[in-house]
């Protein structure tokens, strides 16, 4: 099923003002409706090869898998073929970079973060680990879509500390979960409806941390029909502000309605009409 005729995907990651070099990876494919986006973390190098692993990894083997079999279909454990697609992908990818961890004292205790989108059936699945967001445009309404897995959303949800302390709070970057660092890690895996018009953003903390998320509702407003321009703008906000880190977007734009068969009640009623 090609959705590039329904999507409009783009992508930027840039180095920001302050790193020498990229440890964001991401990858994207209109045709198979799949945004991967991943923050690396390690030392000299190890956080990009993290993550450039996670992103060719699934994006590489999810294509592969999503053309052989729909997305639709029941797999044997009777989830839809497309929940049980990620969720064993996202387990081969953290296994293969803990694995490389392990083997190559250069990469000891490399590891990523991971938000990815997978639209399909007028609907969207979302798996992210760590710190990296999904946020959704619809109308006026913005609105972070995924919670961080950090400890200052820990102390946030216990009522330690405000959003507002939060955002001044030196502990940034304190992952609770990441892709790699572990043997076994859990992604959270939700699903959403999507509607015609919504915008979908994925981004690094490199651009949440340094810009007001009032600031990038308001600039994905100004700025929905042109969505070249929205990435452009947001990375430069976001330098704009410091850049003290990497910073990557992924917008996504519903086009339009994308083909629907959400089991065989849907199918019928597509065949008789």
């Amino acid at each position: 099923m090609d959705l590039s005729q329904a999507l409009q995907i783009v992508s930027r990651s840039d180095a920001g003002m302050m790193r020498s070099h990229n440890e964001d990876a991401v990858y994207v494919s209109p045709a198979c409706g799949l945004a991967i986006l991943a923050d690396g973390m390690g030392g000299y190098n190890a956080g990009e090869v993290a993550a450039g692993m996670a992103t060719a990894l699934l994006g590489s083997e999810l294509e592969k898998s999503f053309q052989k079999t729909p997305l639709h279909k029941p797999a044997a454990s009777g989830k839809l073929h497309a929940r049980a697609a990620l969720e064993t992908e996202i387990a081969r990818a953290n296994a293969a970079i803990y694995q490389t961890a392990q083997s190559q004292p250069q990469y000891a205790g490399m590891g990523t973060t991971l938000v990815m989108a997978l639209f399909y059936d007028n609907s969207m699945m979302v798996a992210h680990i760590g710190d990296s967001r999904l946020y959704r445009l619809r109308g006026e309404d913005f609105r972070v879509i995924t919670k961080d897995h950090s400890l200052l959303q820990e102390q946030i949800d216990s009522g330690m500390i405000t959003p507002e302390e939060a955002r001044r709070s030196q502990n940034k970057n304190l992952v609770t979960r990441a892709l790699g660092v572990d043997p076994v890690v859990e992604p959270e895996i939700r699903d959403y409806d999507t509607l015609p018009g919504d915008i979908y953003l994925l981004c690094s903390d490199g651009l949440n941390d340094m810009v007001e998320d009032e600031e990038i509702g308001l600039t994905l407003q100004t700025l929905s029909t042109n969505l070249e321009l929205a990435a452009d703008r947001l990375v430069q906000m976001a330098n704009d502000h410091g850049g003290r880190d990497n910073v990557s977007v992924i917008l996504v734009r519903i086009a339009r309605e994308y083909p629907a068969a959400r089991g065989w009640l849907a199918r019928l009623s597509a065949w008789l009409n």
